[in-house]
């Protein structure tokens, strides 16, 4: 999986960081202000979408008078606690990031997270010394699976689309790695459990968690 590859990017939640359960809670709840009940597909609907593309939907599909800043603003509330105290890294990341420092290649953060929320869990968690490049898809012209956010990390970190290693927990992020042209591995979430097989037929590779993979040069 590693061989001819000089840098790694990460998606943040649901693959660095066991966070997408919560999302769910807070939309429901969020929605619940309004007197409006979570859709089925809501989920589905915003998948890969930026922070911010994401208020633009909720703000268009439930004609929501609060400006776009408002809406991000309480979504940022409503996580904060949850991230600051709940949410943990995944089985195996800080072996395997260690393990990336160790053989001295690049690694970067392309999530559709605030940059906010971010900063608050790689800090609580101890990681972010590991990382060259942190984006997120507010910084880019489209959301996943527009490879935008790949390619804006793959030129921070100075490696060719094609030396990249993209870890990816949902399908639109599994296609926004390979629409960037470079190697993607899914990786296992209870919440995408349902779209299992097919990251398996979009990644290059598929593994259940980082402890999996094998390192060694």
């Amino acid at each position: 999986m590693l061989k001819n590859i000089d840098a790694v990017i990460f998606d943040l939640d649901g693959t660095l960081i066991d966070s997408m359960w919560m999302w769910k809670s807070i939309d429901i709840e969020y929605l619940q202000r309004f007197g409006i009940e979570m859709p089925d597909d809501l989920q589905k609907c915003v998948e890969g979408m930026s922070f911010s593309e994401t208020a633009e939907y909720f703000k268009s599909r439930f004609n929501l008078s609060d400006s776009l800043d408002q809406i991000k603003d309480d979504w940022n509330r409503m996580a904060w606690e949850k991230y600051e105290h709940e949410v943990p890294l995944k089985e195996g990341v800080l072996e395997f990031l260690q393990y990336l420092k160790k053989t001295n290649r690049k690694i970067g953060i392309a999530t559709s997270n605030s940059r906010e929320l971010v900063d608050l869990v790689i800090n609580k968690l101890g990681i972010k010394e590991y990382f060259h490049s942190i984006r997120t898809s507010c910084e880019v012209e489209k959301g996943k699976p527009s490879p935008d956010i790949y390619l804006l990390v793959a030129k921070d970190l100075q490696v060719d689309p094609s030396r990249c290693l993209v870890f990816e927990d949902v399908v639109y992020g599994v296609m926004a790695g390979k629409n960037a042209n470079m190697k993607v591995c899914a990786v296992y979430d209870p919440y995408s459990k349902k779209d299992d097989e097919e990251k398996k037929k979009l990644a290059d590779y598929y593994v259940t968690s980082m402890k999996e993979i094998v390192l060694e040069e």
